[in-house]
């Protein structure tokens, strides 16, 4: 784990930027931010499958836009290891940069490698796969319903803050074995620290905080959750790997199936034919969730690998010791896969859960595609009048290099307590 930063030290001197990122393109601002397709297509009719990228802060670093090309690096963990201790450019890296809680070891999973991380890995795994996915699905249900309710106190409400942000934490709380309380505290800390904002840093020591008191708690009284299972589990994990393994269960569980309920009601309420197709019988939220995921995936770049090696990928050079950036979106829309985006809605090649062995568990994909059905198809029984309140054009997206997600989404719609509906509201 790498050692956590002095803030009292001396400023680090300042990031010189290599020869080959000269021209790199920033994965930050308006642009990259509004339109990152657009980017990533510019990336690849310049620089090909590999492009030279610029985070906050003038960082270097090596974005992976090609498909083959991701799927060679995440198979070939030799030459594209995950130990972040490996980056050349930690000296220069100030202690308060933004983006350091995710980039950094923080003594998680993520991080390992090898037999350690099989083991690691291994006991969560085991702990996801005993959970009922249908008391998940009762539970948020449940949860959405609440929420419903409070929206239907009026006729506008905006399904960000008021809707897919609270509903997955909840559901994850369940999991977990935190209580509901303690789950909507975990909201706002969860957003600040995957935004990269200047409350990063805070916000990954209140998440922490709140793991630390959960396994101190499920050490002393196990019960049927997930975390009481990981510290029973064969492997033996420590109080403290239980912790740093919550922290990113936590973090993929809850922020991308928050931004996946949200983009698949934006896709709903701005795509029309869509809509009308769904109308009809002839689409349904599973396809709407998963051309979501080919389109405009939650988690949009994953940092990341760090060479080993000098190594040669895409027919770029990649000296030993730098960051390489996985562009899960980029390899989405990659020609090699999509040679014509119009045919390609059915097809299911595309790259949102990772791949190889640092993927996302089988059984967390489940828990998230449950948690996020339910909640779309939810609100539209609920809400089946449901418009957005703005022009499309003027909806914004999260300033995150790492997680595709609007900001915010304002609705239109009448009340629930208007219809009789199977829940048996009236």
């Amino acid at each position: 784990m790498t050692e956590p930063a002095d803030q009292d030290a001396p400023a680090p001197p300042a990031i010189e930027r290599p020869a080959s990122h000269q021209d790199a393109v920033e994965l930050f601002g308006p642009r990259f931010q509004d339109t990152p397709a657009e980017v990533y297509r510019e990336l690849r009719n310049t620089y090909g499958p590999v492009a030279p990228v610029l985070l906050p802060g003038d960082v270097p670093a090596w974005l992976v836009i090609g498909y083959r090309e991701l799927l060679r690096v995440t198979e070939n963990t030799k030459v594209y290891g995950r130990g972040s201790a490996r980056w050349k450019l930690w000296p220069q890296i100030p202690p308060d940069w933004s983006l350091r809680p995710m980039v950094e070891d923080n003594g998680s999973l993520l991080y390992r490698e090898g037999d350690d991380h099989r083991r690691r890995a291994g006991a969560v795994g085991s702990a996801l796969e005993a959970v009922d996915l249908n008391q998940i699905q009762d539970a948020t249900q449940s949860f959405a319903q609440d929420l419903i309710e409070k929206l239907s106190e009026g006729s506008r409400a905006d399904l960000i803050p008021d809707y897919a942000h609270p509903l997955p934490v909840l559901a994850l709380s369940r999991v977990l074995g935190l209580s509901d309380a303690e789950g909507v505290a975990l909201v706002k800390a969860i957003n600040d620290m995957v935004d990269g904002g200047p409350d990063a840093l805070r916000a990954q020591i209140e998440v922490r905080g709140t793991m630390e008191r959960l396994v101190a708690r499920k050490r002393r009284g196990p019960g049927p959750d997930t975390t009481s299972r990981m510290l029973a589990d064969p492997a033996g994990l420590t109080d403290q790997e239980v912790v740093e393994d919550l922290m990113v269960l936590t973090l993929a569980g809850h922020q991308p199936c928050t931004d996946w309920i949200g983009m698949t009601l934006w896709l709903l309420l701005t795509d029309h034919d869509y809509a009308a197709d769904m109308g009809g019988g002839r689409r349904s939220v599973r396809q709407a969730m998963h051309q979501v995921l080919r389109d405009h995936t939650p988690v949009q770049i994953f940092a990341g690998r760090f060479t080993t090696q000098d190594t040669v990928l895409g027919a770029t050079r990649i000296p030993a010791g730098d960051l390489v950036l996985l562009g899960l979106a980029g390899a989405n829309t990659d020609p090699y896969i999509r040679p014509h985006a119009a045919g390609a809605e059915g097809h299911n090649a595309y790259m949102s859960y990772s791949h190889g062995e640092h993927r996302c568990p089988y059984a967390g994909q489940w828990i998230a595609e449950v948690v996020a059905h339910t909640a779309v198809e939810t609100l539209l029984e609920h809400l089946p009048d449901v418009e957005l309140a703005v022009p499309a054009d003027e909806l914004r997206w999260r300033p995150s290099p790492w997680l595709r997600g609007l900001t915010s989404l304002p609705v239109t719609y009448t009340p629930a307590h208007s219809y009789t509906g199977g829940f048996g509201w009236d």
